[in-house]
């Protein structure tokens, strides 16, 4: 227990730890995580009348956020399968930051999840009256959870092994990372059936919703990580190597032509179908009676998905600028496909053939900036803590206070 205390002490300490840049970051992400919580603050204390959502459209930015970080955090299995299932050496010391990845992003998929509720208290009715397994959202609930906890105990075990200088056992981790990988995939596809079985929502009912999902996870948060990586290459001393961003960059292009290719078949399936349920589709493609607010947003996403595939597929592609560009184009377009664009359609025009339009309030906007700067912040400490651990320049057994070190922490760490 000493030295589970003292390890948590000083991963605290680490976390305070860094040169200018590291502080301004840090600096930079709490005041706009407070600047959320200022805004949160306003919406409990007045209600959801604060944002954009109505009595039509109900579900807006917050569900549009939760819906897409679901998928970033399911891309973790991206990196686990190839290195626990196929032995591809090449990831094998990057897995952890897509582990720690799915910590930060769960923990931001609640806070989304919490906003959306307007009264926290409301929590309660998943406690009190927990339908299962009748509701999807109980499955939903479980899922996220348990996800959550698999992770803080792979990642915690692994780096706490590091710690004390050991070498971990695989019985107390491996047979969690299995279930981790199936558990990954299970988030998303339960989270796409809570939206397929809605019957009311026709836009939503499509047996591909699922596939599109993972499709799209399995591109965004592999180019997230792509990018992660080279900032810990670039500020620290852990190796990564081009191999692994390589690697990455196959799965990731496999994942986009298929995210494509699915929103491709769905498309065609809405227009030359032409049922009476093609009106969610021609409002978002093509507008509906005049009424068009998500044209440019679809539009946008469309064109940057074809983009970054475009990228993906050219050799070009192999370097690490292309690549870069890449990974934005997909992370954003996919973040409007998966949000504003699968979302909002679903209640425009409502079951009673009313149309009235979402469009996010500052508040809303700065709710979500300010979650989405908690998530970063929680994501970077666990990585701040996490590469010298690994690394074995913070052991107990070489600890900041031992005889002959010093107080203070060493400096030459980023």
């Amino acid at each position: 227990m000493r030295r589970y205390l003292a390890f948590l002490w000083d991963c605290f300490r680490l976390s305070f730890v860094g040169d200018w840049r590291y502080h301004l970051w840090m600096t930079l992400l709490t005041l706009v995580a407070l600047g959320g919580l200022h805004a949160y603050s306003h919406q409990l204390v007045h209600g959801l009348v604060t944002t954009g959502m109505t009595d039509q459209v109900s579900w807006g930015l917050y569900i549009a956020n939760f819906t897409y970080l679901v998928g970033l955090a399911a891309a973790a299995a991206m990196l686990v399968i190839p290195v626990y299932i196929y032995r591809n050496l090449h990831l094998h010391d990057v897995v952890i930051f897509g582990e720690l990845l799915a910590v930060s992003v769960i923990f931001m998929c609640l806070m989304f999840v919490m906003a959306d509720l307007g009264r926290p208290d409301r929590f309660m009715h998943l406690i009190w009256r927990f339908n299962f397994p009748i509701s999807m959202l109980t499955w939903d609930v479980i899922a996220l959870n348990g996800y959550l906890l698999l992770n803080l105990h792979i990642c915690g075990y692994l780096i706490y092994c590091a710690y004390c200088g050991r070498k971990p056992s695989k019985a107390f981790y491996i047979p969690f990372v299995f279930i981790a990988i199936v558990w990954a995939i299970s988030i998303h596809t339960v989270t796409a059936f809570l939206y397929v079985g809605l019957g009311g929502r026709p836009f939503w009912n499509s047996a591909i919703i699922a596939p599109r999902f993972l499709a799209s996870a399995f591109a965004a948060g592999p180019a997230f990580i792509i990018l992660t990586l080279q900032m810990v290459r670039h500020f620290t001393r852990h190796r990564v190597s081009d191999d692994a961003l390589l690697t990455l960059r196959r799965i990731m292009q496999v994942a986009m032509i298929i995210n494509v290719f699915l929103l491709a078949c769905e498309v065609f399936t809405e227009f030359y179908a032409d049922t009476r349920h093609i009106a969610s589709a021609q409002y978002l493609y093509l507008g509906l009676h005049g009424k068009n607010a998500l044209l440019p947003w679809i539009y946008s996403a469309i064109g940057m998905s074809l983009a970054a595939t475009a990228l993906l597929v050219l050799p070009a592609s192999r370097g690490l600028k292309t690549l870069n560009v890449a990974c934005v184009l997909a992370i954003v377009g996919i973040w409007i496909e998966k949000g504003m664009g699968l979302i909002v359609p679903a209640f425009v025009p409502t079951p009673l053939g009313e149309i009235v339009e979402y469009f996010p309030t500052a508040h809303e906007i700065m709710v979500c900036l300010g979650i989405w700067a908690a998530g970063l912040l929680i994501y970077t400490i666990l990585v701040r803590v996490s590469v010298p651990v690994l690394a074995g320049q913070i052991t107990y057994a070489r600890r900041w206070d031992a005889p002959g070190v010093g107080a203070e922490p060493p400096k030459t760490l980023v």
